[in-house]
């Protein structure tokens, strides 16, 4: 498996003169963004997936167009600036200084602080065929023990409609403003090597015409070392397409399998494929034939436009375990999204409910289910922090959440969620180093949590404040969260 990495990583290097233009992405965090690609596509000017980030600028490109559609001018001068700032060839360079009293528990779409402290310094660099950054960071006091850092720098680069890349990047896969059951921006990102479409065109097949434009992402990534089993691997697999306009259909795949004492062959991650290693075992016991632990999602959102605002329906479902080549031991996530237009300034709503109690909505619920693994048990967690959801398992959250977008340029964030958290008190997460701080539900709790954010030039940058409030303590395995969590964040491009 280290060899295919390694060959992997070259084929990014070699791969970079076969194509002319090589698009970075627009990654997860910016919920300007968001708001504006999706509002495009709601309105039929965007043709693409909006639900799968990193979005490829390549596709974003498509509803820069001129048009007579008023209602989305905002939305297109935001993107065609952020385009200017991120997509152009040349080097450019990024500072962002940012820190917290506590680092909330919390995280959405939106992007929010990890540490009490940290300073990353960015060089990006785009030619015509490839694409390059470098982000070192600096932590004090991390919660998991790691004061240098390298999240965010990868190397990149094109062949025909495919992009191939190595490095840690932020994902968010699915519909959801406030969490994602399979791979969100929770946790911090995993070294990978990827490849993904770069542009969601549809099949010139007539057989095949239906499936409307499409997009696949495949990555193959290194957890960490802190484990129970060490240095696993994970396969993360996600196809989309739009079948109908404005219908978005999303199927998603993660296999963790491998580490230290444990296969990982081609053969066991092609087991892992087709299910021959899916196998149901009683609480505490282990089995060298099961090698693996996997989730499946299947996630759909159709937005359409009312008047000169849009709204969307969406929802996401988890499966734990197969049955009949589907996803079974179901999990889900429900929301409904809408724009409006009020003195000048543009907003985006939404309400989103989210259960990770396995087969709780639907049948008997299986507690210490939904995120485990028998083998794996340090569960789905990276550096302590949910990989999907951010209220991790046997959880159920009601969350509504407004971002307005004033027109001089700054934004209001407001956002309150009613969690009922680890609802039946279990915990199978073991935490294997203490240096690691586990965002992880300790027993049963309620809990009401308020956020509130402001985000504007500062001294020719740009500054973030976040304030999340809790009307009680979070006990977690890493120990227990303030009821208030402010943090800062200043970033200076140049």
């Amino acid at each position: 498996m280290r060899r295919f990495i390694t060959i992997l990583s070259a084929g990014v290097f070699l791969a970079a003169p076969l194509q002319a233009f090589a698009a970075p992405w627009l990654g997860p965090g910016d919920a300007r963004a968001r708001h504006s690609i999706q509002k495009l596509s709601d309105r039929g000017h965007l043709d693409a997936s909006t639900t799968t980030w990193p979005i490829n600028w390549a596709d974003v490109e498509q509803g820069l167009d001129e048009s007579s559609d008023s209602s989305v001018a905002t939305q297109r001068a935001y993107l065609r600036f952020e385009r200017e700032q991120q997509a152009e060839t040349g080097f450019r360079g990024e500072l962002k200084l940012g820190g917290a009293n506590d680092p909330a528990f919390l995280r959405g779409f939106h992007d929010l602080s990890r540490e009490e402290g940290q300073l990353t310094a960015t060089l990006q660099w785009q030619g015509e065929a490839w694409a390059a950054g470098i982000s070192p960071s600096v932590v004090a006091d991390p919660g998991d023990g790691k004061e240098f850092r390298l999240d965010g720098s990868y190397v990149a680069a094109t062949a025909g409609n495919w992009v191939l890349g190595v490095g840690a990047i932020d994902r968010w896969w699915g519909p959801g403003w406030q969490s994602s059951m399979i791979l969100s921006s929770n946790a911090r990102p995993i070294p990978a090597v990827w490849i993904d479409r770069k542009t969601s065109l549809a099949p010139e097949s007539g057989f095949l015409s239906w499936i409307g434009p499409w997009k696949l992402n495949v990555f193959l990534g290194q957890l960490e070392e802190e484990r129970t089993i060490p240095d696993a691997k994970i396969l993360g697999m996600r196809v989309s397409f739009v079948p109908v306009e404005r219908l978005e259909i999303g199927l998603s795949r993660i296999i963790i399998f491998g580490g230290e004492g444990r296969a990982e062959s081609f053969s066991t991650v092609w087991d892992a494929l087709i299910g021959k290693d899916n196998i149901e075992v009683d609480e505490g016991e282990t089995r060298e034939d099961d090698a693996s632990n996997q989730i499946a999602t299947i996630d759909a959102r159709y937005g359409f436009p009312m008047g000169e605002q849009t709204m969307g329906l969406y929802a996401q479902m988890m499966g734990e375990d197969e049955a009949g080549y589907l996803p079974s031991r179901k999990s889900w996530l429900f929301g409904v999204d809408w724009t409006t237009r009020v003195l000048s300034s543009d907003q985006q709503w939404f309400v989103e409910f989210t259960n990770t109690l396995a087969e709780d909505l639907i049948g008997d619920p299986r507690p210490n289910y939904a995120y485990d693994h028998f083998n794996y048990t340090t569960g789905y967690q990276y550096y302590g922090r949910a990989v999907g959801s951010t209220f991790d398992a046997d959880a159920e959250a009601l969350s509504l959440g407004l971002f307005n977008f004033l027109p001089d340029g700054s934004n209001l964030t407001a956002t309150i969620t009613y969690a009922n958290l680890n609802k039946d008190g279990g915990n199978r997460v073991s935490p294997p180093d203490d240096e690691v701080f586990y965002n992880v539900p300790d027993g049963a709790q309620k809990v009401a949590i308020a956020n509130l954010g402001y985000g504007n030039k500062v001294l020719g940058g740009w500054l973030d404040l976040n304030l999340q409030l809790t009307d009680k303590e979070i006990q977690l395995l890493g120990g227990e969260k303030d009821r208030w969590s402010l943090s800062a964040s200043w970033k200076y491009r140049f």
